[in-house]
């Protein structure tokens, strides 16, 4: 019997318990009757003494009874202790001989109880033992390390910790039975590490008793079949429950693809009555060419996993399907998507609608997922931040974004970072939308906007403010300046409403009026001052004007000007400017001072005009009259030189050569200021043709050459890069290349060269006339075209001044510019430029 070794163990136990009890007692009641004896002795020792002492003191001395008595009590006593000693001696011989018998009889019994333990526990199975309720277990032996079993007693008793769930359950429930209606089992369960453990309970002499036992070879295999098969069992019986709950088409179909086992959503997606109908019917859910699509895909490697359209009900639905293959058959399900296709198909429009949008947006927006990684950005975000594409394209989370922000220096730096961060990305966990203003270290201001999603993330704004602030910052400056400006001004200033009211004015403007502050306080209608303003209008009913252009409903309303005078003398200029949101302004000027400068420079500017007729009239008169004189002179002096008059000394011929020069000058000038006169009075027309260049400097070089040879002077003529031909007056490009030819000659030093060229460019014939001189000085060339203006420091002759000023006036006439150089060795170059278009004929008054 399996239960012998412990109860052999029992049985030694209790009789050595026995045994050491009647001992005790034994050892127990001898000492009580031999005190009791040892005390009655003492007694009787005691009064037999004290009756002898009375019985001697009674016979030689009178001697009181209580001495007798205590004397009869001290020898009892002392008789009493010695027999008591004597006793005590004697029983403790008999203890101690006691003592050696239960010494070797407790000896034997560990011996015995050690070949009992020996004989019961092994390495292969483990007993518990229940003595009574509410008494601690008691564990035997030990079962083998790999079944994951503990060593220790009170981790054995926790089977949960190292049986399976099922298991541990069942052992449980099976000791509760045993200890409370002794119900003996034998059950098998199995360890976590999948090992099978047979459990034997049993109850004897009021103990309950449980012995695990490791099963080996063939029994263990046995039970671990008969497990395997009761979980498959359970397990197959729990997921066709659970198959058959799901509304999800679940089928088995077996070698010949021929269906096994259907569940309740598929019965209903084919029509069936029930089950075993759908099966004997051999009813499809999936039309023919999908079932060969997935035959012929699934493998036993790779399942078939793909969207299938199918009919179900009377409707096109769209299924996911998987189809395993296995050596015993397939297994599918199927999952109808349609629903979700078309939400997915709304969602994915709405998605790529709402991105197109965001990323037309000026604001920067930025959303972020439940896990705070980034999912989406647009445009702004990144020009905004100026971060690279590939950071951004492997989504980084919220903090490695801000942190990437801080490390850039795009972030303002708190005092605590670390609180800062832990602010920010409290969004995340927050209910309602806190705005944020970041002051960025470029100077831009963003007001952030953090809103949290219903299904987690966060969707970030940041709205630029920076314009928005400045823009502000502005406004306000210059709403102080324009008050301050407004203020400030010379010229009076009044706004009104479309209501009529004054809005502002400033200080000019109750000056001008004699008005007081309080005339015309904000809010003051126009009625009232003008009524305070109509004794300083001349005209009567002066400003209906205004209050009508304030008030008037007309659609258009343009800006009026005008002029009116005060009876204070004083002379102002109005403006009425409509302004934005129905406002007026009134703005009004004194004038006086610049009207009465305006009056006296007008009467001086007519009697200007009238002198310059005059002059202009005189010159041309007296022009007129000395020409014919001169005329004369020059005609008698030639006359004179002829042989037909007579010889001339040579005192004669001097004074005639001065004659003759001194006349031909004056005629120069004489002619020169006829011309000038007639481009003043706008008279003079060009000839305009053809001319040919090498014709013009040849005749140019002919009248300049008596000059010339006067002087010790040479020309030198470059038209090797000049056009053939051009289009001008002959006569006035002749007289220009003259006066420029004269010019030169009265600057140039004597037995130098004048250098005369001409040139053309993209746009223009240019004419030039280089010398040797000293020179134009830079301050005196602004006047050097000016009428009478000689500067002739340095020349020969002193003119009148007229040559260059003409040369300008000709030269404006064909729309041409002069310039004047410096030249690199010295002296002055003056260049013609003369379109090529050609010198259109036009009035000197353009």
């Amino acid at each position: 019997m399996p239960v012998k070794p412990d109860s052999l163990k029992r049985d030694g136990f209790s009789s050595l318990r026995k045994t050491v009890t009647g001992l005790l007692g034994s050892f127990r009641r001898r000492f009580l009757t031999g005190t009791a004896l040892l005390s009655g002795s003492v007694l009787v020792s005691a009064g037999s003494a004290l009756a002898q002492v009375e019985e001697q003191t009674s016979a030689k001395l009178s001697i009181s009874s209580l001495e007798v008595v205590n004397f009869a009590m001290m020898i009892g006593a002392i008789s009493a202790a010695m027999i008591s000693a004597i006793w005590l001696i004697r029983e403790r011989g008999k203890i101690d001989l006691e003592n050696v018998r239960l010494r070797a009889s407790l000896a034997d019994a560990n011996a015995k109880l050690s070949r009992h333990q020996a004989l019961i526990v092994d390495r292969d199975r483990q007993i518990v033992v229940w003595d009574g309720v509410g008494l601690p277990a008691e564990v035997l032996g030990n079962l083998p390390a790999e079944t994951g079993a503990p060593q220790k007693s009170g981790d054995f008793l926790a089977f949960g910790r190292w049986l399976e769930p099922r298991s541990a359950a069942n052992i449980d429930e099976a000791l509760d039975r045993l200890r409370a209606q002794a119900e003996r089992f034998d059950i098998v369960v199995e360890t976590i590490r999948g090992h099978v453990i047979e459990a034997q309970g049993r109850v004897s002499g009021g103990r309950a008793f449980v012995r695990f036992v490791t099963l080996s070879n063939v029994r263990a295999e046995l039970a671990e079949l008969k497990t395997e098969r009761d979980r498959l069992l359970t397990s197959v019986d729990t997921f066709e429950a659970l198959l058959d709950v799901i509304d999800m088409p679940v089928w088995l179909r077996g070698p010949d693809s021929k269906l096994l086992w259907v569940n309740n959503a598929y019965v209903r997606s084919v029509e069936g009555a029930d089950r075993d109908d759908a099966l004997s019917r051999g009813l499809e859910l999936l039309g023919t060419a999908a079932r060969e699509r997935v035959r012929a895909t699934a493998t036993l490697e790779r399942p078939f996993l793909d969207k299938v359209s199918t009919v179900i009900q009377g409707h096109r639905r769209f299924l996911e399907v998987a189809d395993v293959k296995t050596a015993s058959g397939t297994a599918g399900l199927a999952l109808d998507i349609s629903i979700e296709e078309d939400l997915r198909e709304e969602l994915r429009r709405t998605i790529q609608s709402h991105s197109e949008t965001l990323d037309h947006l000026a604001t920067p927006v930025a959303i972020f997922d439940r896990d705070q990684r980034l999912q989406f950005y647009n445009q702004a975000f990144q020009r905004l931040w100026e971060l690279d594409i590939p950071f951004l394209a492997r989504r980084p989370d919220n903090g490695e974004f801000l942190e990437r922000l801080r490390a850039e220096g795009k972030l303002p730096e708190p005092h605590a970072w670390r609180d800062w961060k832990e602010q920010i990305l409290a969004a995340y966990r927050s209910v309602e939308t806190t705005p944020q203003l970041w002051h960025l270290p470029d100077g831009q201001t963003l007001n952030v906007f953090a809103n949290a999603h219903p299904q987690g993330g966060v969707t970030w704004v940041f709205e630029n403010l920076t314009e928005k602030v400045s823009l502000e910052t502005r406004y306000n400056t210059l709403l102080r300046a324009q008050g301050e400006t407004i203020d400030h001004l010379a010229e009076g200033v009044g706004v009104f409403g479309p209501d009529g009211k004054i809005r502002l004015s400033n200080p000019s403007f109750r000056a001008l009026w004699g008005l007081t502050e309080q005339q015309v306080k904000p809010g003051t209608h126009i009625r009232h001052i003008a009524a305070a303003c109509e004794p300083s209008y001349r005209e009567a009913d002066g400003w209906k004007l205004f209050a009508g252009e304030i008030t008037g409903f007309e659609e258009e309303r343009h800006t009026r000007e005008g002029r009116i005078e005060l009876t204070t003398g004083l002379i102002l200029d109005y403006a009425i400017v409509p302004l934005p949101n129905g406002q007026t302004m009134i703005a009004f000027v004194n004038v006086t001072d610049s009207v009465g400068a305006e009056r006296m420079l007008t009467e001086k500017n007519e009697a200007l005009r009238k002198a310059d007729t005059l002059k202009n009239e005189f010159v041309q008169h007296v022009s007129y009259e000395l020409r014919s004189p001169l005329t004369n002179i020059i005609g008698f002096t030639e006359l004179l030189r002829t042989p037909d008059f007579g010889p001339l000394n040579e005192r004669q011929s001097e004074y005639l050569d001065h004659i003759s020069t001194s006349s031909s000058v004056l005629l120069t000038i004489v002619n020169d200021i006829l011309d000038l006169a007639t481009v003043d009075a706008g008279i003079m027309r060009l000839d305009a043709g053809t001319v040919n260049i090498v014709d013009l400097f040849a005749e140019a070089g002919v009248q300049i050459s008596d000059r010339l040879k006067e002087n010790g002077l040479s020309l030198d003529v470059d038209i090797q890069h000049a056009p053939a031909e051009m289009i001008g007056d002959h006569q006035r490009l002749k007289q220009i290349l003259f006066k420029l030819l004269m010019n030169a000659a009265n600057f140039a030093p004597a037995g130098s060269a004048i250098r005369l060229s001409c040139t053309q460019d993209d746009t223009s014939t240019i004419f030039s006339v280089s010398d040797s001189g000293p020179g134009i000085p830079e301050d005196a060339r602004k006047d050097v075209f000016a009428r009478f203006e000689t500067h002739g420091q340095g020349g020969r002759r002193r003119g009148a001044g007229l040559g260059l000023s003409i040369v300008q006036s000709f030269v404006g006439l064909h729309n041409g510019t002069v310039s004047i150089e410096s030249g690199e060795a010295g002296g002055a170059t003056i260049i013609c430029r003369f379109p090529i278009t050609g010198a259109r004929a036009r009035d000197a008054a353009e």
